[in-house]
């Protein structure tokens, strides 16, 4: 786990000691404070969250019992808007990670220069181990707890880890119901016939691959011919992986949490992403071989894509990757170790802050959407979704090459400039 460098101050309900991903995070606002000029002065706003929520969330279990799990909802800094992050559902889920998780929302939002903050939620618990009406119970009490908190103007939830559309319907219902009318802006990545967007699912992925194509062309590298591997075949590796293979390109290896799977001839994804939907994993797909999972980190391709949880690709496996691309779908898949190894070997690493942003730039479509009860089609969410990915990857490029820094560390730039400049402009209230 990540130790706190000297230097920070830490909020007593950290240790030093064992920081976890937010250490990774204080790491990376590191690196970027001496390219903030004068906003340097105003850079401990980035290392500490403005209202960090910690609630009991009570349920009556199907067998009659009484169940407490643990939930957070954190947000980071709102100077430029309305806090903006999914909630995930996980038995893993820290106070840190989702510290660390609404911090990288707030780089991620101002990267795309969407009007938002950051802003995080969770509850630690295993959703695969209650039942349908156990998951809408606890859904509904997490968000009854965090409703002084959330709104269409302070705080919107998405989907995240273990939550779909289903949840944030309940979650948008729950709202609507304390506040005594319909409330659909409260979250995004709702049901299209609740108020949700066209091209909402999609838009992670999308924005994978589109910033990946961009990358390709800088670095002349050929997608059409390209061997990609996937860690993850949900919303983000799926979709992804199916948008390169329609682009030429062979997924020929794929690891999810039940194992990994390999084909050198490139696995067929439109298969491989139905079976996925019948049977929940890759595990069991006939038309390739299951490999050991540590061996997908030495898989022979030309672009990684890890699209599952924080931290995967660490010092122990970096050194090991044959990719000369990493596209980040998942948030925070690389520590501040392995950046660097995968630096100095000249490996390209798309960082999660722009590479995953296509999720929230259509969660800014839908909640747009919302408030005027004017929905655009699918070709214009995607086009639009396409052009502000370009365009934020193009700038991002560009201050990379001016400061002879990684993409993660001029992503930081772009956006702790904007999101500081902004707090300067506003001043201390009071």
């Amino acid at each position: 786990m990540s130790a706190a460098p000297a230097s920070h101050p830490l909020p007593s309900y950290l240790q030093a000691n064992n920081l976890g991903p937010w250490g990774v995070y204080l790491q990376q606002v590191d690196r970027v404070t001496p390219y903030l000029g004068n906003l340097s002065r105003w850079v401990e706003t980035l290392k500490r969250p403005k209202r960090a929520l910690i609630v009991d969330v009570p349920i009556h279990l199907d067998n009659g019992t009484v169940a407490h799990f643990e939930g957070y909802r954190v947000q980071h800094n709102v100077s430029r808007g309305p806090g903006k992050g999914g909630v995930r559902f996980h038995q893993d889920v820290t106070l840190s990670e989702v510290m660390a998780l609404s911090a990288w929302m707030s780089i991620k939002n101002a990267a795309v220069n969407v009007p938002y903050g950051g802003a995080k939620g969770g509850i630690r618990v295993d959703p695969k181990t209650l039942s349908r009406g156990e998951l809408e119970r606890m859904t509904r009490r997490y968000t009854s707890e965090i409703g002084i908190i959330i709104g269409p103007n302070k705080d919107i939830p998405a989907p995240d880890v273990n939550t779909d559309e289903q949840i944030m319907a309940w979650m948008m219902d729950t709202y609507s119901m304390n506040q005594g009318s319909t409330a659909t802006g409260v979250v995004t990545g709702k049901p299209v016939d609740l108020g949700g967007s066209l091209g909402r699912r999609e838009a992670t992925g999308r924005g994978v691959f589109t910033v990946g194509a961009e990358a390709a062309k800088h670095i002349g590298m050929d997608i059409s011919t390209a061997r990609v591997a996937v860690q993850g075949f949900g919303n983000v590796g799926g979709i992804a992986g199916k948008l390169f293979a329609e682009a030429g390109a062979r997924v020929v290896a794929v690891q999810d949490h039940a194992g990994t799977i390999f084909r050198e001839a490139g696995l067929d994804v439109p298969s491989l992403l139905r079976h996925v939907a019948h049977t929940g994993s890759v595990a069991g797909f006939a038309q390739a071989e299951a490999i050991a999972n540590d061996l997908f980190w030495e898989v022979d391709c030309d672009i990684l894509i890890p699209a599952a949880l924080e931290q995967q690709i660490n010092g122990s496996n970096a050194g090991r990757i044959k990719a000369r691309m990493v596209i980040e779908g998942a948030n925070g898949p690389t520590t501040p170790e392995a950046d660097d190894i995968l630096h100095d070997r000249n490996v390209l690493v798309l960082p999660d802050v722009i590479a995953n942003a296509g999720g929230v730039t259509v969660s800014y479509f839908e909640w747009v959407q919302d408030f005027s009860s004017f929905f655009w089609d699918e070709a214009e969410i995607n086009a639009r979704l396409v052009r502000i990915m370009r365009e934020a990857f193009a700038g991002i490029w560009q201050v990379a090459q001016d400061n002879k820094v990684s993409l993660r560390t001029a992503t930081f730039i772009v956006a702790c400039k904007r999101i500081l400049h902004t707090r300067e402009l506003r001043g201390l209230y009071p």
